[in-house]
């Protein structure tokens, strides 16, 4: 694997980090740290930036989680949330959670939702809960829908829309990818490129960059254990036990090369946020916060600040 050599700061890219990265997948759960905890241990690691989480994780009365986040000198780079857009009959009521998560994001001064697909095995068990696979109609109608959820999402609240592939999701494989890239509208539906889930669907993160770069507008920068991913496609493990064997690593072991997406990224025209996560449910409480910090402290050495704005406008 490549060293990183110390770089200039990129000023295109800001690095925040998530509740992800501290074994934060639910809300509520009893595996995982209380949201103060949370807070305090980013500070601690060196983070100015942060990706909400779960709705319902952090506070979600604007006004008490700007106080927590004002006096830790903490800024929000977007919001997060999951929804079904195959899923004809659940469009009200997953627009109404969607509402209210992008109600949070706008009032902490973000402008970009995370909006996750649902995964067709249950995140605990493994099992399948629908078919891998969409029907040529439910595909029809997925891209019309991110746009309609996006332009709702801009006009609305200034929030943009960015769907993030995931695991045991109808969005994991680059085919799949590039389907709903293909077939969204990129005023309203674009994409939250997470490295390390592209890899695990077999995708390449730095050619989506390359040949999709102007729709992508936010990053989760991520690597996946090759060896693992190999025991995952023989034994067909579910998401959450591969994450269980430690598939998600920190950089920068794993694929891809968090150098070369850095760079790739680099070269873009837009203004983006990095931010890292490395999926740990359930992890003892005193495991993320070295680990926060290495890596904080890896990809500040490949040019990745978290101290300004991207564009250059300091935080």
């Amino acid at each position: 694997m490549t060293t990183a050599t110390t770089r200039t700061v990129i000023g295109n890219l800001c690095l925040g980090s998530a509740p992800d990265s501290w074994g934060v997948w639910f809300p509520q759960d009893e595996q995982q740290v209380p949201h103060t905890r949370f807070l305090d241990e980013l500070v601690q690691a060196g983070y100015a930036w942060l990706e909400l989480g779960p709705f319902g994780y952090l506070p979600t009365d604007p006004r008490q989680l700007a106080d927590e986040l004002g006096e830790r000198g903490l800024k929000v780079s977007g919001g997060t949330t999951f929804g079904a857009l195959h899923r004809p009959g659940q469009w009200d009521d997953m627009l109404a959670t969607t509402r209210r998560v992008a109600e949070l994001t706008a009032a902490a001064g973000a402008h970009h939702l995370v909006y996750i697909p649902p995964m067709y095995r249950d995140e605990k068990t493994g099992a399948y809960t629908e078919s891998p696979e969409l029907t040529a109609e439910q595909w029809a109608s997925f891209g019309r829908r991110a746009g309609e959820l996006g332009r709702i999402l801009l006009e609305e609240y200034d929030v943009r829309l960015v769907l993030h592939p995931h695991a045991d999701s109808h969005i994991q494989t680059q085919q799949e990818i590039e389907r709903y890239l293909n077939e969204s509208d990129p005023r309203y539906a674009n994409l939250c490129l997470d490295t390390g889930h592209v890899a695990y669907g077999g995708g390449d993160a730095v050619d989506l960059i390359r040949r999709f770069g102007e729709r992508i507008g936010y990053v989760h920068i991520k690597q996946m254990d090759p060896a693992v991913l190999d025991r995952v496609r023989a034994e067909n493990l579910s998401f959450g036990e591969a994450v269980k064997l430690g598939v998600c690593v920190e950089p920068p072991a794993g694929v891809p090369n968090p150098a070369e997406v850095i760079d790739a990224l680099s070269g873009l025209d837009a203004e983006i946020f990095v931010i890292v996560e490395q999926d740990l449910y359930p992890c003892a409480p005193d495991v993320p916060l070295p680990i926060a910090v290495r890596t904080r402290e890896y990809l500040n050495s490949c040019g990745l600040s978290g101290t300004r704005r991207p564009g250059g406008e300091r935080a």
